[in-house]
């Protein structure tokens, strides 16, 4: 029988909407123990396959009936991708708690909020709603779930709705409590559940009419099997997360709207880092949890991309004006991803995307506080491609406590000079305009904070515009430049007053939300200029090359920069940079880690721009359960291999080489200094040149035989030992070469560049995956380790064997 279900499941649409009560009030209406042609010609189901009621009363009828215990519920959520449906289960832990307020509301009829799944999301009991706090998701459907059924052609149980699930129940409560079995639960839309015992419950379909009941089995569809609570279908229950919080992550994606080659977005992709994140928590950190010293890593996506392509820029309408019809689907999936780059590299856009990033890791970190009052851990930021380079130019322009109080006191802009308002006008030749910019209360601060719009509203003519709007900006670089606060170009405006706590993280005050965000985008001409504030300067040179922008302030002070698949040094190598200072560090970030995948095809090494003078081979990452990839070791064990046969066989030739120059006794391996018997022999022979030749001939068969015994230890020490030699000898030559180096001070002294291994089946072609290298970060176990690791570390917990 072919019957899809609905797109929520459960019966067909109209069924959830009947009310089904009344079919109790009157038994002999919704249960029915006479006998019809359905109770005897039955198809086949997938569990029990019986051809007759009689095979179906076989299963269960010597059991003692059981007495009626009520369902144990649990709670459900609906997730929609492509076109599909699907229903995920609560952890044990959330759906106690919404069973629990769901009582609340039955008693109070108010609206009961409960946050789920690590506080990321909040569940309205009462509307049955689930909806995402830290990123912008529609409401999608929960369900009180008790009933569950299957179809022939369905990969797991689906919910009935909570209505249908409650006439199932009491339907099931009658048969249970009465022992009255095969009875029959008929719907207005002519579907029918038949009760044939408590393992038992199926759902039929009819094929069209009521008299079509009576029709052959082969016309007849093929029924769902109806199983009681969540106990008796098979569905994997996700384990409760921790509720405390150890370090919060954000990650920002890189180019275009999906992040792998599923097409998945940043929120489906950090889902799943955050799930191997926390199998690693409990298989590496095991005992830890379990002595209450490790909680979890919260880790949030950044999504700045549906900022750039958004209403407000345009851009998107504007590409599409000038992009050819041919290959459309080629160019859209170039003008959606691809062009990012030119976006970054232009001042208009990159002031988009560096403002979006900013305001959206500072408004999803005052949120995260105000959700977690009792967090008092350390912030990272991890960024994926583009997005690493984005965190990257923020991170090189941050100031510090001290800095940004020198440059920004009070919260308030810096005055442009002495002058008053009427002596800037003055100077200008436009006094005229005085009394029309008193009028307005506007002083040379809050001038500078007008745009060319502002002005023009005032009745401002164009000329006399433009000289105040020109004068104020360049008094105002000038100032910059002098006290070294950040460059406000034309509309922006000054951000609110950022303190510091003593443990380095800024906090924001009485900044509201919307703060966060600019008043209006950047989008007035901004040329290009070097910032010679820092690399091969103060800051190590860094800053040379990048786009002449207002590069906002984070509120916090990243403790740990993870780039995965970043191509930073191509661009500060694009950008003229050849060589980083060793003494640089970010000015609010002391680590920094590189992590690429071996074939990924935009990735780029830090380190050969740090230590010129030594080629340093990239840290490998290990495998998450602690040892090297399989194909890796025996690539090891073939190379040592290699080199002990190729030293053996050269052995080999020395001496074959020396037996055809010296004489036949010579040609044999010498011997250690106190085998010196064979020598003496000989001497002894010459001496006694004299001797009757009977005595030198017993003389001359004794060195023989002397030395075919003593042959094999020479020839051992003269090979193996020589061998062993030669290994210790590479190895503490291999140590000598490679000693603890400092690789500046953008990781605090430590290695910078960390490869992960490679996949068996990736080894045989690695063009074939080169593509899928740049986007395995977000599903990789051992980048997800080595984070943990390094946030662990800073805390004083150790890593634990794993237990796989």
């Amino acid at each position: 029988m072919s019957h899809s279900p609905g797109e929520e499941g459960g019966l067909s649409p109209a069924a959830p909407n009947v009310n089904t009560q009344d079919l109790f009030d009157n038994p002999s209406k919704p249960v029915a123990t006479e006998k019809t042609p359905q109770d005897q010609v039955l198809p086949a189901v997938d569990e029990a396959s019986p051809s007759s009621t009689s095979s179906y009363e076989m299963l269960d009828m010597d059991s003692v009936p059981a007495p009626y215990q009520e369902v144990q519920p649990h709670w459900f959520f609906c997730r929609r991708a492509d076109d599909k449906t699907s229903w995920l289960p609560f952890s044990r832990e959330d759906s106690d708690k919404l069973e629990n307020a769901c009582y609340t509301v039955g008693d109070q009829g108010n609206e009961v909020v409960i946050a789920v799944e690590g506080e990321r999301y909040d569940v309205h009991v009462k509307e049955r709603k689930r909806y995402a706090v830290y990123w912008e998701q529609g409401p999608t459907e929960v369900r009180r779930c008790t009933w569950f059924y299957k179809g022939d052609k369905d990969t797991r149980f689906m919910p009935y709705p909570e209505d249908v699930s409650k006439s199932l129940e009491e339907a099931y409560m009658i048969a249970v409590t009465l022992d009255e079995w095969k009875s029959k639960l008929e719907f207005p839309n002519g579907e029918t559940v038949i009760l044939h015992n408590p393992k038992l419950i199926m759902q039929y379909q009819p094929v069209g009419l009521q008299d079509e009941w009576v029709s052959s089995p082969s016309e007849q569809t093929r029924p769902r099997t109806l199983k009681r609570g969540v106990n008796n279908i098979s569905v994997e229950i996700p384990d409760g997360e921790p509720e405390k919080v150890d370090h919060l992550v954000f990650m920002v994606h890189g180019i275009g709207p999906a992040c792998d080659l599923r097409f998945r977005s940043i929120i489906q992709c950090v889902n799943d880092f955050r799930s191997a994140s926390l199998s690693l928590l409990a298989s590496h950190y095991k005992h830890a949890q379990q002595d209450g010293q490790v909680g979890r890593v919260e880790f949030l996506p950044v999504n700045w991309h549906s900022a750039l392509h958004g209403d407000a820029t345009g851009v998107d309408e504007d590409i599409q004006r000038i992009t050819l019809p041919s290959i459309s689907r080629l160019r859209h999936f170039t003008n959606d991803t691809l062009l990012d780059l030119f976006f970054y590299n232009s001042p208009t856009y990159c002031q988009t995307i560096v403002d979006t990033v900013a305001s959206e890791v500072n408004m999803l970190h005052t949120l995260f506080r105000q959700r977690h009052s009792e967090f008092n851990g350390a912030v990272s930021v991890v960024g994926h491609s583009l997005g690493s380079l984005i965190l990257f130019d923020l991170l090189t322009n941050q100031r510090t406590g001290s800095e940004a109080r020198e440059g920004v006191s009070s919260g308030e802009p810096l005055l442009l000079n002495s002058d008053t308002l009427q002596q800037t006008l003055t100077r200008l030749g436009l006094e005229q305009y005085l009394d029309t910019l008193q009028a307005e209360n506007l002083d040379l601060e809050s001038l500078a904070l007008c745009q060319d719009s502002d002005l023009k509203d005032l009745g401002i003519p164009l000329g006399p515009r433009k000289k105040i709007l020109n004068y104020v900006r360049k008094k105002w670089l000038s100032e910059d430049f002098k006290t070294g606060a950040v460059h406000l170009p034309e509309g922006l405006q000054v951000p609110p007053q950022v303190d510091s706590d003593d443990d380095g993280n800024q906090s924001l005050g009485f900044m509201q939300q919307s703060q966060f965000h600019r008043a209006q985008s950047v989008t007035s001409a901004v040329d290009y200029e070097y910032f010679d504030v820092g690399i091969g300067q103060t800051n190590g040179g860094i800053a040379k090359g990048q786009v002449s922008i207002d590069y906002p302030q984070l509120a916090f002070h990243p403790q740990t920069f993870f780039a995965f698949g970043s191509p930073i040094g191509m661009f500060l190598t694009v950008r003229g940079l050849k060589h980083i200072d060793p003494n640089y560090a970010f000015p609010t970030c002391k680590s920094f880690y590189n992590i690429y995948h071996p074939y990924d095809p935009v990735a780029y090494r830090i380190e050969p721009m740090l230590v010129t003078e030594v080629d340093l081979e990239p840290m490998l990452i290990p495998h998450h359960k602690g040892r090297k990839r399989m194909h890796l070791e025996l690539k090891d064990s073939l190379t040592r291999m290699s080199m002990d046969l190729k030293n053996n066989v050269l052995g080999s030739l020395r001496t074959a080489w020396q037996s055809f120059s010296r004489l036949p006794v010579a040609a044999l391996p010498p011997l250690d200094e106190g085998d010196t018997s064979i020598e003496r022999d000989l001497q002894e022979t010459q001496a006694s040149a004299a001797v009757t030749s009977s005595a030198k001939t017993e003389e001359k068969s004794a060195d023989f035989w002397t030395k075919i015994l003593e042959w094999p230890r020479a020839l051992h020490n003269h090979y193996f030992q020589g061998v062993c030699d030669e290994a210790e000898s590479s190895v503490s030559a291999e140590q000598t070469e490679h000693p603890e180096i400092k690789v500046g001070m953008l990781n605090g002294g430590r290695r910078i560049d960390y490869v992960l291994q490679e996949k068996p089946i990736e080894s045989f072609n690695e063009y074939l995956f080169a593509i899928q290298s740049h986007l395995c970060y977000w599903e990789s176990e051992d980048t997800a380790l080595l984070l943990l690791k390094e946030i662990y570390d800073k805390l004083g917990v150790a890593i634990e064997q794993s237990q796989q």
